[in-house]
């Protein structure tokens, strides 16, 4: 559907903070333009990176004089009665409206919002997440440090937006802390008489339309994504928005959009939905015949039997993926010649085939899915987290069923389809946060059109490294890691124990059990203990083994005895796709000047490695400890880098896919 740029009525014609700017108009269903990204994009920002940093610089001085002032406000705001805040409030607000979120409007909105959050959940916000506030209204990204306040910046920021009546949408990583955070700041909106929801996978469409209403809705990244691709599937193509003008003028509401526009979004975590996530197109589908289903999947498997490693195809270890040889697509066309015509398709069979063979190589239990209640669940690589109503596509789902010997589900055929890239930039304004941001920021500037900035600590971080050590193999790593914990456990300190896979904590786990070290594990298998698990996770003495569920957005509870014994301590037993990852999990320890210790025990049959083919180096990791040491370190620092730079590929490529799908879409006269 055509979308011209528009924002919230109240706004007029004014320009947008995200960089790619066009005078609003008003709309129903305000969206931005998208902007049609192009490979130089992805060029530029490694040619003007030092000029993003000095412009960073003066961005940065600016908002720093706009707090500046605020703070120097804030003795005479806390001598106000309720009343007079309230009467300031609302003076205020008219100039927020009026200026747009900017200049000494904002900064007094700030420092008032600070001190509504005093008043009402016994938090004042202290200077550094007033800056994060700014930066964010400001319309860019801030790396605050784990512990920093991320929950109550994003409420800062998303209350002063709701007081220039610009309905706003905080998205986080899942409908958990969605949640957590509405309910926890909802005092701070409803004394300010902003009204707030959340939106959660299980609520009807009735109650997602009237959540939406709401002057600030915290969200997940999936949930208010695909209630986008759905709004737009309702809404029809072309003269869509002057039907749903004619709609809401005649008080007819049926089948109506859930959501009123993309208006302007807060991101928490914002690497993981705006990087990580956007590896995966969204596509909304229905379902095909489950028998033919069956009969497809037993055809292509008998098929991949008869292809052979080397011969008929390679492995592509890295990039998972299997690639047929030019003798094994000669064979395969022999095979199905007496097959019916859907196996006479080229493209069609090597493609089955292909998606066989790779659900059999590289897809196992307890690593990208789990078997619950009969059905294949895919466990996210990033999150840790369990995601039902996900799919594989091309028929990769029904494969790893019947590889399971499962029911097979319908395939899912694709009605409606977006990406995180395209949907975010609809956005009228858009900025975030996360606690590790810097490594991709320039991925970000040049897909979404907004720079970051980096917060320093409030307190100086009492965190200490113990250090990296080295197996050659995976038994040895699981010793060392039992006698680490029995050490740590005696000094009184809490022991979290970070995986990659639910199945290498339940091998972790097993382990421990079998030395006799009692303990907690948190994984996708058993997410509805993870409150529970998560609360004791920092006692004395506790060990916790858990996937990366327990990265972003966990708080663990620290009592004053474990702070004496050194605080908790966080032991990676793996590295993950991305260092980003890793960080996060570290993230957990050392929070708001606690000391806090953490250390890396890894051994060289690690799934990263071995997926690397550096016969070189590997060769040379194996020398005896002191001689290998500088070569296994090399071999593990090579795997993340290059992993990093596939799933970078992999995001260029489907940005790639969009525009060529656009072209298509434009030249037969239908835009998207």
């Amino acid at each position: 559907m055509p979308e011209a740029s528009s924002s919230h009525p109240l706004f007029g014609r004014a320009r947008a903070a995200t960089g790619f700017a066009r005078p609003f108009t008003l709309r129903a269903y305000p969206t931005r333009d998208d902007a049609r990204l192009s490979d130089i994009d992805h060029r530029m920002h490694q040619i003007f990176g030092r000029l993003t940093g000095r412009i960073g610089m003066l961005r940065r001085a600016r908002l720093k004089q706009i707090l500046r002032r605020a703070c120097r406000r804030e003795e005479n705001i806390k001598a106000m009665s309720d009343a007079d805040l309230r009467e300031a409030i609302d003076a205020n607000r008219a100039r927020l409206i009026t200026t747009q979120l900017s200049g000494p409007a904002l900064g007094e909105a700030v420092s008032l919002v600070r001190e509504v959050s005093r008043r009402t959940l016994g938090l004042r916000p202290h200077d550094e997440q007033l800056f994060a506030a700014l930066t964010m209204l400001s319309g860019k990204l801030v790396e605050m440090a784990t512990g920093e306040g991320k929950s109550l910046a994003a409420a800062l920021t998303a209350a002063v937006a709701g007081l220039a009546r610009l309905p706003t949408h905080v998205v986080t990583v899942n409908d958990y802390l969605a949640q957590r955070d509405a309910e926890e700041m909802k005092p701070l909106f409803d004394w300010l008489g902003l009204s707030v929801g959340s939106i959660d996978h299980e609520h009807t469409p009735d109650e997602r339309r009237e959540t939406y209403l709401s002057d600030i809705v915290y969200c997940s990244n999936k949930e208010i994504a695909f209630d986008y691709l759905r709004d737009q599937v309702k809404i029809g193509q072309g003269t869509g928005d002057i039907r749903l003008r004619l709609r809401r003028m005649e008080g007819d509401d049926t089948d109506a959009p859930v959501m009123r526009g993309l208006h302007f979004a807060v991101v928490d975590e914002a690497d993981s939905v705006l990087i990580d996530e956007a590896r995966t197109p969204l596509i909304l589908s229905q379902e095909t015949d489950v028998a033919a289903e069956e009969a497809w999947a037993r055809t292509t498997y008998d098929l991949a039997d008869q292809m052979f490693e080397d011969l008929h195809y390679k492995k592509r270890t890295s990039e998972k993926r299997i690639e047929l040889t030019d003798f094994g697509k000669d064979r395969l066309e022999e095979f199905c010649k007496p097959l019916e015509p859907l196996w006479h398709n080229k493209i069609q069979r090597e493609h089955a085939v292909s998606q066989a063979i790779t659900a059999r190589t590289f897809f196992e239990e307890g690593d990208q899915y789990v078997i619950q209640d009969g059905k294949i669940v895919i466990v996210d690589e990033y999150t840790g987290r369990l995601m039902p109503e996900r799919s594989w596509n091309d028929g990769l789902h029904q494969l790893v069923e019947f590889k399971e010997d499962l029911e097979l589900t319908g395939r899912k055929l694709a009605i409606a389809r977006t990406t995180y890239q395209k949907f975010f930039r609809r956005y009228m304004r858009l900025s975030g946060m996360s606690g590790t941001v810097q490594e991709v920021q320039r991925e970000i500037c040049a897909v979404y059109r907004i720079p970051t900035l980096r917060l320093p600590t409030r307190l100086p971080t009492k965190m200490r490294h113990l250090g990296t050590r080295i197996t050659r193999k995976e038994e040895a790593k699981l010793d060392l890691i039992a006698d680490r914990v029995n050490t740590l456990r005696s000094n009184g300190q809490a022991v979290l124990i970070g995986t990659r896979t639910v199945g290498a904590s339940d091998k972790i786990s097993a382990h421990l059990t079998k030395r006799g070290v009692q303990h907690d594990v948190l994984n996708a298998v058993n997410a509805d203990e993870e409150a529970e698990v998560i609360k004791d996770a920092g006692q004395p003495g506790r060990v916790t083994v858990a996937t990366n569920m327990a990265g972003r957005g966990v708080h663990i509870h620290v009592p004053d005895e474990v702070i004496k014994a050194g605080g908790l301590h966080v032991m990676l037993t793996e590295r993950h796709d991305s260092a980003r990852i890793d960080r996060q999990l570290i993230g957990r320890t050392a929070r708001q000047g606690q000391p806090g210790s953490y250390e890396t025990i890894l051994s060289l049959d690690d799934p990263l490695v071995t997926a690397i083919k550096t016969p070189v180096i590997s060769q040379l990791a194996q020398l005896p400890s002191i001689l290998g040491r500088p070569f296994a370190m090399i071999a593990f620092r090579r795997s993340q880098k290059r992993a990093e730079g596939l799933n970078a590929r992999a995001r260029r490529q489907l940005i790639k896919m969009d525009r060529q799908l656009d072209r298509v879409l434009a030249f037969s006269g239908f835009e998207k």
